[in-house]
């Protein structure tokens, strides 16, 4: 079961609003959900939690690119919005393994095995989401969470991060 939130920061503190993530396919539409919510192109932070198996946090500040993290690549390539992430912090497509997208058709691929054996290795090389943090830890520095901090989370990781971002009563309130 997910948990999906974003919290804008405003002029008076947080404001916090669950989100459906149901039409969110890539971290585009992701960061496009956050700025809609925004106050004045100020700091956005969408929170996304599986059941205390992994956790991600989108950071988007105005018009500039979104930065991510996720506590736990692997737990996280398991479910749907966590691949998306990790995919893309990875530069790995959902797709990459199609082997229609993966086949030079310029003519020449009879009699070349090797180009299919160098596909076989690449995506073999590509292997499984890495095991633990991936994706910009320092995101919360300016915030109050340490990088060292951030990569230690576990459990109830979100609330954490509320308290040391004082909105703890208004990430609940949405929960």
């Amino acid at each position: 079961m997910y948990f999906a939130a974003l919290l804008a920061r405003t002029d008076d503190g947080w404001e916090a609003s669950d989100t459906e993530l149901d039409n969110v396919e890539t971290l585009s539409d992701l960061a496009d959900l956050a700025r809609a919510s925004s106050v004045d192109d100020d700091t956005v932070l969408a929170l996304i939690e599986q059941e205390d198996s992994w956790f991600a946090i989108v950071r988007v500040d105005g018009e500039d690119d979104p930065r991510v993290f996720v506590s736990n690549a692997a737990f996280a390539k398991r479910s749907s919005y966590g691949a998306m992430l990790v995919d893309e912090l990875t530069g790995r497509e959902e797709d990459a393994g199609d082997e229609l997208d993966s086949l030079d058709l310029d003519g020449t691929e009879d009699g070349e095995p090797e180009a299919a054996e160098e596909d076989v290795d690449a995506a073999a090389a590509a292997g499984p989401a890495p095991h633990g943090p991936l994706g910009d830890d320092a995101l919360l520095d300016d915030l109050g969470v340490g990088a060292k901090e951030l990569r230690a989370l576990d459990g109830d990781a979100l609330s954490t991060i509320a308290d040391a971002l004082g909105c703890t009563e208004v990430l609940e309130a949405v929960r």
